[in-house]
């Protein structure tokens, strides 16, 4: 078993090579870990307002494009106040 084969119907935090930050349901992935997740969001963060959510559904990432996949505690991240969560935004990764 892979180790994202643990992570199937649970809820993760992706991020991006370019800095993007998607939370939603990993329902499969491929042997180039293109990753398909379900109830998507993308959260965007600012330094003068709150983390935005952005509604995507059902989304594909591509498997060259991720730096990080990793597991959310929803009960911690259900408790979360985003809208007075101020962050700088991730930029690139950097190779």
């Amino acid at each position: 078993m892979s180790g994202l084969e643990s992570y199937i119907n649970h809820t993760v935090s992706i991020i991006t090579a370019d800095g993007r930050n998607f939370i939603g349901t990993l329902k499969g992935f491929d042997q180039t870990i293109n990753i398909i997740i379900d109830e998507c969001h993308e959260r965007v963060f600012s330094t003068t307002s709150g983390i935005e959510q952005i509604v995507l559904g059902l989304h594909i990432i591509r498997g060259d494009n991720i730096a990080v996949i990793g597991l959310i505690d929803e009960t911690v991240d259900s408790r979360l106040d985003l809208a007075n969560i101020r962050g700088e935004p991730l930029g690139p990764v950097v190779h």
